[in-house]
Order: C-alpha cells, then sequence, then structure tokens
C-alpha cells in the first residue's frame, strides 16, 4: 500500500472543519464534498444551480491539485437539501462531467454545511504516472 498523500488546493474554499480538501492512496483521490462557495469570500453562490456550478468548479480545482481531473472521476456522490432540484442539478452535472458518466448516487440530506443547498463529494483515479 502506498502512502497517503493529504491535499489541500490553493483556489479552493479553505476547509470548514477538521479535513483535507482530498486525500490520495494507492492510486485513487478521495475528494471531502465541496458545495457552492466561493473561494475568496466564503460566501454560497445564490441558487442551488449556481451552487452546483461553484461545487463542480471548486472540485476541478481539488482535482488538479491532485493531479488528475474530472475525466478521471470513478465515483460521485450528490447530496440535496430538496430532491426537487434533482432535474437542475443533474443537468449542470451533465455538463461538467461530459461522456465519462461515473457511477453515481444522489440522496436527500435534512441540512449542510453553511446552509448549502447541494453538496458533492468525489472520487478519482490519480494522474498518468502520480502513483497515488
Amino acid at each position: 500500500m502506498s502512502e497517503r498523500r493529504i491535499i489541500n488546493a490553493d483556489g479552493a474554499p479553505a476547509a470548514i472543519g477538521p479535513y483535507s480538501h482530498a486525500v490520495a492512496g494507492d492510486g485513487l483521490v478521495f475528494l471531502s464534498g465541496q458545495v457552492g462557495a466561493d473561494p475568496t469570500s466564503g460566501d454560497l453562490a445564490d441558487g442551488v444551480t449556481a451552487q452546483a456550478e461553484q461545487a463542480l468548479r471548486n472540485i476541478g480545482v481539488v482535482l488538479a491539485a491532485a493531479g488528475t481531473d474530472l475525466s478521471r472521476v470513478v465515483k460521485a456522490t450528490i447530496f440535496l437539501t430538496d430532491m426537487g432540484d434533482f432535474a437542475a442539478v443533474n443537468e449542470v452535472y451533465a455538463r461538467h462531467i461530459g461522456e465519462g458518466k461515473p457511477a453515481r448516487s444522489t440522496v436527500t440530506v435534512a441540512a449542510l454545511p453553511k446552509g448549502a443547498l447541494v453538496e458533492i463529494e468525489m472520487v478519482a483515479l490519480a494522474g498518468v504516472g502520480d502513483g497515488g
């Protein structure tokens, strides 16, 4: 088993708890959930569509810091505070994820950090030659 590597990405919102943006090891990168917070101000984007867009941009920054990208995602989990937002978030997600279509779960939760409407976490393959 390879050593785990902690990833904290410049350009992603600061963690609001005792966790890292991602942890890599054994050829995989495990991302912590990202909400739609602006990386500079920490403020949430307005509405579920804008929050989903920002969350996926934040994920892109973390994946890049880990040496990988959205095309290498193998599993995604989407947390929604209202399943009525499924179609809107799904549309945003589909634009960002492209043709790769990783395995995915979407669940409704009672609440998310900072009052967010959506949170997204992912597992990706480490970048080529990264070794995790």
